[in-house]
């Protein structure tokens, strides 16, 4: 069955669904961008179709529909924004581990609201629109949603509506509520601070090409077989390990096969994985044998592969997020 975003089904029997259901995908996705959680994300458009059904009858398309939802949505993740904290990722916290050999230990729970990873099924383009296919997994990459958090919320909104949806200014403006004035002003400002915390690495290999699946079964078989020498032939050398909910994060290839093989990959069939795909990237669902055998839930994972290797490991060690990409809690053994 394939992997869909939570629907409601009040707002499919009427007119108000025929017309809107079309653009659930790609709302979705911006209000990801805005919130960096897929859960959150999730909620904002339940609540974006809430408020449209209610003033639909009002609409008399002095916009385009498309236009008018995207503001609904753009004011309902800044509303949230305001009574939420910002997600995070380690590597957004400090600079990487110092090379203290001492395991890392786990943030907190209520000192940090970690980034979320975000199923590509979810925002999938039509398969017979390559195009579309391209910018729906462009505009979600890891690096570029890790990114915009950095961003004061109205900075962020404005850079998404002009720089990822391609609207005017002065649409822009009006979504917000501003001039076009200080539109132009915030987005000259989100773009040079996006442009300091953004970086992605040059070969970057889309989930889709040989190549990345190849890096995937590599990273999946060397944990499968607690095999660290499989992990070096796949991690490039300036590689970086990240992992919710730990502060600390490694900076190199020998930091962080060191880690992995002292703290991490246990004994052959510890872990299991299923592969997938996460914000553009390939990505694996995780399970972790516990005391009696049984593989459970242990989060996602996504890689960051160019073509001289996997460039950067993201661990996002929350369990539910494995049923959230349309796999079971536990696995036969």
């Amino acid at each position: 069955m394939p992997l869909q975003p939570r629907r409601d089904d009040r707002f499919g029997d009427d007119r108000f669904g025929q017309d809107t259901e079309q653009f659930r995908r790609e709302l979705l996705a911006h209000c990801y961008r805005m919130v960096g959680s897929a859960h959150d994300a999730e909620d904002l458009v339940q609540e974006t179709y809430l408020r449209a059904w209610r003033s639909y009858s009002g609409f008399r398309a002095r916009a385009s529909l498309r236009t008018w939802l995207y503001a609904i949505a753009t004011n309902v993740c800044l509303s949230a924004s305001a009574a939420r904290s910002v997600r995070m990722l380690p590597s957004g916290l400090a600079g990487p581990a110092d090379g203290s050999d001492h395991p890392p230990g786990p943030v907190p729970p209520d000192e940090v609201s970690w980034l979320e990873p975000l199923p590509d099924a979810w925002t999938a383009a039509p398969v017979d629109d390559p195009a579309a296919v391209v910018v729906a997994r462009e505009t979600v990459r890891l690096a570029l949603v890790a990114g915009l958090q950095h961003l004061p919320a109205r900075q962020r909104a404005i850079l998404i509506l002009r720089d990822v949806l391609a609207f005017s200014a002065a649409e822009t403006a009006e979504v917000l509520g501003t001039t076009t004035a200080a539109v132009k002003s915030g987005l000259q400002r989100a773009r040079a601070r996006l442009d300091d915390v953004a970086q992605e690495p040059a070969g970057l290999l889309p989930p889709t090409d040989r190549r990345a699946r190849a890096l995937l079964d590599g990273y999946i078989a060397a944990f499968e077989h607690s095999d660290a020498h499989l992990l070096e032939q796949v991690l490039r050398t300036d590689a970086t390990l990240e992992a919710t909910p730990f502060r600390d994060w490694q900076s190199g290839r020998a930091m962080c096969l060191h880690v992995l093989d002292t703290y991490v990959l246990g004994t052959p069939g510890d872990w299991r994985m299923i592969a997938t795909t996460a914000n553009g990237h390939p990505a694996a669902a995780v399970y972790r044998r516990d005391p009696d055998g049984t593989p459970r839930a242990d989060g996602i994972v996504v890689l960051i592969p160019t073509a001289g290797g996997v460039s950067r490991v993201v661990k996002f060690g929350d369990p539910a997020l494995v049923v959230v990409f349309g796999f079971p809690d536990v696995l036969a053994p």
